[in-house]
C-alpha cells in the first residue's frame, strides 16, 4: 500500500495530474504485480535545430505472468507531451510510450528530459525514461 500512497501522492502535488479509480485499484492490487523490460529507457535525438518538433518511441516488453498496465505517464516539462499503450499489456507482448518533444519551448544546447511512468511491477512502481540530445540555435 505504500506504493499507492507515494504514486498518489507523486501525482497529486501538481494539481494537473490524476491517477484515475480504476488505476488506483490495479496499483493496489499487488498480487497481479508483473514485471516489465524496458527495450528503450534511454534515447538519444542527436542534433536538432532550434524549432523542431520531434517524435521519440521507448519501447517496453511484459515480462511478468499478469497484464501490465500504465497507470499514469507524465513529462517532467511543459516542452514534452507524452501518449502511451492504453490498457492492458498481455504478457510476454510489447507497448510503447512515445513523446512529442517541441524545441521551442526548451533552451538551446545540449538538453536532457525525463518522462515518469507508474506501473504495476514487482521491481519498483515509478520508471524515469531519459531522452538527450543538442539543440542548435538557427542564425537569423
Amino acid at each position: 500500500m505504500g506504493a499507492l500512497a507515494a504514486a498518489m501522492f507523486a501525482f497529486s502535488c501538481t494539481g494537473t495530474d490524476t491517477v484515475s479509480s480504476a488505476n488506483v485499484a490495479v496499483l493496489a492490487d499487488t498480487s497481479t504485480y508483473t514485471q516489465i523490460q524496458w527495450l528503450d529507457s534511454v534515447v538519444s535525438f542527436g542534433t536538432i535545430n532550434k524549432g523542431e518538433k520531434i517524435q521519440l518511441a521507448f519501447r517496453f516488453r511484459n515480462t511478468g505472468k499478469y497484464p501490465l498496465f500504465l497507470a499514469n505517464v507524465k513529462a517532467g516539462c511543459g516542452c514534452t507531451v507524452p501518449d502511451y499503450t492504453k490498457g492492458a499489456i498481455a504478457p510476454q507482448t510489447e507497448g510503447v510510450v512515445n513523446a512529442a518533444f517541441d524545441s521551442n519551448q526548451s533552451a538551446g544546447g545540449e538538453v536532457r528530459k525525463s518522462i515518469f511512468v507508474t506501473t504495476n511491477t514487482h521491481d519498483k512502481s515509478s520508471h524515469t525514461l531519459i531522452f538527450t540530445g543538442l539543440i542548435k540555435e538557427v542564425a537569423k
